[in-house]
């Protein structure tokens, strides 16, 4: 009788919260649906969508609408199905049988478990009390034990901390392993490294539409790289693996640029406000500690966090939880206000 191996014998599908909750802070998504003379531009062009053909395997124009908003070259970006697809495809293609990568921890958890599945071995860096990145020490760790992938999160998922453009740079220049940022928040802060990234042999930086682009529903990711690793990128990658649906839609989404850096700056605002509201709970409550964030939410310690959680569910308010920690995304004025409503009732503060 077929068995399945051990490396997914115990695996479940990932389950995201299910329901129908009035305010949902739980996923990082973008909180602004599209504006209606976007909707209407894609309505139009979706009409002239040629669906018995297979979409374009380099999804030309929507990687020239990504390289014109952000000011970079086309022929260095690789667009995928998702930042996923890219993570996989990387850790499977650019790695051997007995290679080792090294992830940094706490952070993007699908780092690791696409590890497992490509059966690569992977190592941890531990970030420091602050859950910050000692960038010496990772160098060190990184040339010390024949490091061939390191690959995290800037600013971090979950924890919103991120290291800056210098200390990015001094990372990929004092190792010669391959070293993948993904910058999947980079728009909601200014560190990036990817109008860099075609100068360094061993760079890939990640973007993503899923976040500030507020279109999580295309699956869009981007992989900005020199020619060398982007032509083995382009070669590696299913032929078709961008529906053009997506395209088309993405591409729309990216040449509204003004739109885009509008609905950014609201979203900054709405952090700020956010992560100043909780220090303010936080100087009336023990246990309850928000980390500043460079990112479009806030990472909070919180001694009774699955009770708060529990607490905001029941009010049809969802955020993550993490272990000891919950993770709130930014939302609009209004939801923000539902939220920190909430948390106060929680905690009796008047």
């Amino acid at each position: 009788m077929y068995e399945l191996n051990q490396k997914i014998i115990d695996l479940v599908p990932y389950e995201p919260i299910s329901g129908d909750y009035k305010i949902r802070l739980d996923a990082n998504e973008c909180p602004f649906n599209l504006p209606q003379e976007i909707s209407v531009q894609i309505a139009e062009a979706v009409k002239n969508i040629s669906f018995n053909r297979y979409p374009d395997p380099l999804s030309t124009g929507l990687v020239r609408a990504f390289a014109g908003f952000y000011g970079i070259k086309p022929e260095n970006i690789t667009a995928g199905n998702g930042s996923d697809e890219l993570i996989f495809l990387v850790e499977s293609a650019f790695l051997e049988k007995g290679d080792k990568m090294l992830v940094v921890s706490p952070d993007f958890s699908m780092y690791n478990f696409y590890s497992s599945i490509c059966e690569v071995e992977c190592e941890t860096f531990f970030k420091d009390e602050n859950l910050k990145i000692d960038v010496d020490a990772l160098i060190d760790k990184v040339n010390t034990d024949n490091i061939k992938l390191v690959i995290f999160s800037n600013p971090c998922n979950p924890t919103g901390i991120g290291i800056t453009a210098a200390q990015a740079e001094k990372l990929v220049s004092s190792v010669d392993s391959l070293v993948v940022l993904d910058e999947a928040y980079m728009d909601f802060w200014t560190e990036s490294l990817i109008d860099k990234a075609e100068k360094f042999d061993n760079l890939i930086v990640f973007r993503t539409a899923s976040k500030m682009i507020g279109s999580a529903a295309l699956r869009l990711g981007f992989a900005v790289a020199n020619k060398k690793i982007t032509n083995a990128l382009r070669a590696v990658k299913s032929p078709y693996n961008v529906n053009s649906v997506s395209q088309t839609i993405g591409e729309i989404v990216y040449n509204n640029k003004d739109h885009l850096i509008k609905r950014k700056e609201i979203i900054v605002k709405n952090t700020k406000r956010l992560y100043n509201s909780l220090v303010d709970i936080s100087s009336k409550v023990s246990g309850f500690k928000p980390y500043e964030t460079c990112a479009n939410f806030v990472f909070v310690k919180a001694e009774r966090g699955s009770e708060l959680f529990e607490f905001l569910k029941a009010r049809s308010i969802v955020v993550r939880l993490m272990g000891a920690y919950l993770r709130i995304t930014t939302g609009t004025d209004e939801e923000i206000d539902e939220l920190l409503c909430g948390i106060k009732e929680f905690f009796n503060i008047q």
